[in-house]
């Protein structure tokens, strides 16, 4: 995949994160475009109109109740309605890149790709005190190749996700399991998490990246800030 769009989770909670997603996927994939996914941006396109609650630093979802850390929890589902053609990647904002992602392969068999993860988090909160849910296929949307023209993902329209429940979407729910494909684990690294086999491609700082307290001195935290400190630049996506 020479080109490639990289839909990347966007919180203005996390610009930091953000911005250090940003600057490592341009480092290593300079020609791929990279839009941040903007939940106020969708709103007023008439997109996404999912309902929440606010309880201190806690976010509710009116629809099932359940707690959610970010503004994209639910805004990634939204993207074979926006892309609607050929394949895009999307990520967390937590994400930090260490090889080029036009190296991922594709296979039309399949309405998405991912990292298949078995992972049960340890602790009850997350980031800067965000509840930390456990739930079906947990950390398998934080990293998704899409293939817009799979037929099962017309099924995935704005009004589905605007009204389906977390864990419904979380889970795949819409697809088979044999239209679920997979990812190497070296593409989503879970900070304390994953056992690297090799370098990791990509180290996704699932629990909470070097700038909040108590994460300073995760793995991979210093070249996280060698990220954070470069100059801005005005490529796609900043």
């Amino acid at each position: 995949m020479h080109e490639l769009t990289v839909y990347v989770g966007y919180d203005a909670r996390e610009h930091d994160a953000y911005e250090v997603c940003r600057k490592s996927l341009l480092a290593h994939s300079p020609h791929v475009t990279v839009i941040p996914l903007k939940a106020d941006d969708l709103r007023a396109e008439g997109l996404y109109w999912r309902e929440y609650r606010e309880e201190g630093n806690q976010k509710y979802d009116l629809l099932d109740g359940k707690p959610f850390s970010t503004d994209f929890s639910f805004t990634r589902f939204l993207i074979p309605a926006i892309h609607k053609e050929g394949w895009a990647l999307f990520c967390d904002s937590d994400f930090m890149f260490r090889d080029d992602v036009t190296k991922l392969k594709t296979d039309q068999r399949y309405g998405v790709m991912c990292v298949k993860h078995n992972y049960a988090p340890g602790n009850s909160l997350k980031m800067d005190g965000q509840k930390q849910e456990n739930y079906f296929r947990k950390n398998w949307s934080s990293f998704v190749l899409w293939n817009c023209d799979h037929p099962a993902n017309r099924t995935l329209t704005a009004d589905v996700v605007n009204r389906q429940s977390g864990k419904w979407l979380h889970g795949f729910s819409w697809l088979s399991d044999d239209e679920i494909g997979p990812v190497d684990e070296a593409w989503n690294h879970l900070v304390g998490h994953s056992v690297a086999k090799g370098e990791p491609r990509a180290v996704h700082f699932t629990a909470g990246v070097p700038s909040m307290a108590g994460y300073e001195n995760a793995e991979y935290a210093d070249e996280w800030r060698a990220f954070l400190n470069q100059p801005m630049s005005n490529k796609a996506g900043s």
